[in-house]
């Protein structure tokens, strides 16, 4: 049977397999965004299977929590914890954006050629957009300003956040596009301040306050998206 599985996937996947990365590959993608309703009869369907293999996967993706199932409602794809997501991302926003102007006047020019170059190949991205793809080389380009961050501590802090974050929603880039291009330019504002504080142009605080801004303008844009695709009671 053909399946829309990922390219590579094992041909000898079992149907509730098959079933799990047809639906999580979609929650993924933002094709099933948080609220939609998952209606089983309507997935086996496009898969060509029973419900069985469909109600399993749908089992196996609650339990990952990217799925919730209500009585009388039934299962759809899990809305991202605001209130935890807020918090986690006000938090790195702080502690992020202190360790980058820590780091900046240990950068090297071969450190920025390299942030430049991933920065380049997030923009390439954006004409085929994968949002998981993305946000890998966001968090490449970012670990490149803060790695060097000489205070061991804040440093602990934006790993744990960055993991944090991983946990709530593995990409918010999925639900927002737009933000990614909006992204990819902040990142040039961020290195060229890099620069101006390098040169002496521009105290420490006026890019420690640009980085958090360009952290909390995607914890806005995420959620602005989430308060307008609330699931309605007259949704299917």
């Amino acid at each position: 049977m053909t399946t829309a599985t990922s390219a590579g996937a094992p041909r000898t996947e079992s149907k509730s397999q098959q079933a799990y990365r047809f639906v999580r590959e979609r929650i993924e993608d933002g094709r099933y965004v948080p609220g939609y309703r998952l209606v089983l009869a309507q997935i086996a369907g496009e898969l060509g299977v029973s419900v069985v293999p469909v109600r399993e996967a749908i089992r196996r993706l609650e339990a990952e929590g990217l799925v919730t199932y209500e009585r009388n409602v039934g299962a759809q794809v899990a809305l991202i914890q605001e209130t935890e997501y807020q918090h986690t991302m006000e938090t790195l926003a702080l502690v992020e954006g202190f360790a980058t102007s820590l780091s900046a006047p240990l950068l090297t020019a071969d450190r920025l050629d390299a942030a430049r170059a991933v920065n380049a190949r997030m923009r390439r991205c954006l004409e085929d957009f994968d949002p998981h793809r993305f946000t890998e080389l966001n968090l490449e380009f970012h670990s490149v300003l803060f790695e060097p961050c000489p205070n061991p501590h804040v440093l602990d802090l934006v790993h744990r956040g960055w993991h944090r974050m991983r946990v709530l929603r593995d990409s918010s880039f999925g639900f927002v596009p737009g933000r990614a291009h909006e992204s990819v330019a902040e990142h040039d504002q961020l290195l060229d301040l890099i620069g101006d504080l390098q040169a002496g142009r521009i105290p420490a605080l006026d890019l420690e306050l640009a980085a958090r801004r360009h952290r909390t303008a995607t914890l806005d844009a995420v959620l602005a998206y989430q308060a307008d695709h609330r699931p309605h009671a007259h949704e299917r």
